[in-house]
């Protein structure tokens, strides 16, 4: 029956579809909470698992009921928050806090404070959740640290280079209950305390001797040569360097130019579609260096990556390149909004046979400098 499932999903109409998935995802929800639930109620009773022959809640989990070891860390975290804090079963069902949420905040949580602080944490986004619990338990920084990566067939999870020295994560667990395994270091951006973030990364041999001699030539500057200062003057350079590249930032004021269909023209007489400077830092701004599609259920894409300029009445049918037509849209939304008023055809023929829909959206692949 399995092999058929994907059949039928792939027969389904678009409405049913996303319907379906909408009730399979809170049929997981809900399955998840009754697991986590009775994974609580079977740490209360060892001597279960015990019997069977595991001498761990952990080694049941992963050899008996099948789960991945990642998965089994965070619904056992899960199961014993929940076993001081029942309401959490009722936030994971409704998925208002995931499993992930759950194992950040456990550490946090007390007898007068979880009401709020889960209260706080329902809805929020892992950052968020990062931040919240910097707030509740903020750490000092770490010293700065520089190290060389082990021989590659012994080589460990630790980073070469960092703003912080590499901590292994550890599980709090009694002997009784069964400690977890540590989780396996990978690079990060880690918020400890409220604006302060834990950086950790690996250079090749280049990246190191570069920031080798940045710390010899910078030592008035930054006598203890810490790697996080030199890293933070070389991202302010590198940013200002890509903000010029991209949208030519300039301080100067520029008088707002606006580019017609067929007004400026490339080499062979084709039109230009080049987006003036101005316009694009305009509509960055304004769209926050975000995609600005917003959903039929009034949701607006939270991508930041891969964003492209397009126009919202297509060039192709006469629309301008200012910043009121213009707008940011990451790579899928593009294509998406292509498809609606292009379809199939491309673009030549819609000018040939296609009249343009009122109020329609459209978006083409575009460049950073181009639409």
């Amino acid at each position: 029956m399995n092999t058929n499932m994907l059949a039928l999903a792939s027969g389904l109409s678009d409405h049913d579809l996303i319907a379906r998935v909408g009730v399979l995802a809170a049929r997981e929800r809900e399955a998840i909470a009754e697991l986590v639930a009775h994974l609580a109620a079977l740490d209360a009773r060892p001597s279960l698992y015990a019997a069977d022959g595991h001498g761990s809640l952990f080694s049941y989990c992963t050899q008996v009921l099948r789960l991945s070891e990642d998965a089994t860390c965070n619904r056992i975290q899960a199961a014993r928050a929940c076993r001081r804090f029942p309401m959490i079963l009722d936030l994971l069902s409704s998925g208002a806090m995931s499993l992930t949420s759950v194992r950040m905040l456990a550490p946090c949580l007390t007898p007068e404070n979880h009401q709020e602080v889960l209260a706080r944490a329902s809805g929020r986004s892992r950052r968020e959740i990062e931040a919240l619990v910097a707030k509740l338990a903020p750490r000092p920084d770490v010293a700065p640290s520089i190290r060389k990566l082990p021989a590659p067939a012994t080589a460990q999870a630790s980073p070469a280079v960092s703003a912080a020295a590499s901590q292994p994560v550890t599980s709090a667990a009694s002997p009784t209950e069964g400690a977890l395994p540590p989780t396996t270091q990978r690079p990060i951006i880690e918020t400890t305390s409220p604006d302060r973030y834990r950086v950790q990364f690996t250079l090749g041999k280049e990246g190191h001797d570069r920031l080798r001699r940045l710390q010899d030539l910078l030592r008035r500057e930054i006598p203890k040569g810490d790697p996080g200062l030199i890293v933070e003057r070389a991202l302010s350079l590198l940013l200002e360097k890509v903000e010029k590249a991209k949208f030519a930032a300039t301080t100067e004021a520029k008088s707002s130019r606006v580019i017609r269909p067929g007004a400026d023209r490339a080499a062979g007489g084709a039109p230009s579609r080049d987006i003036p400077s101005e316009v694009q830092r305009a509509v960055w701004r304004r769209d926050g260096g975000r995609c600005a599609f917003v959903g039929r259920n009034g949701h607006r894409c939270e991508e930041r990556t891969f964003l492209e300029f397009h126009h919202v009445v297509p060039y192709a049918l006469g629309g301008l390149a200012t910043v009121e037509n213009i707008s940011l849209r990451c790579r899928r939304h593009n294509q998406y909004e292509n498809e609606l008023v292009f379809g199939p055809r491309g673009a030549s023929e819609v000018r040939e046979h296609g009249p343009w829909a009122a109020g329609q959206a459209t978006s083409r692949p575009a460049s950073p400098r181009s639409s």
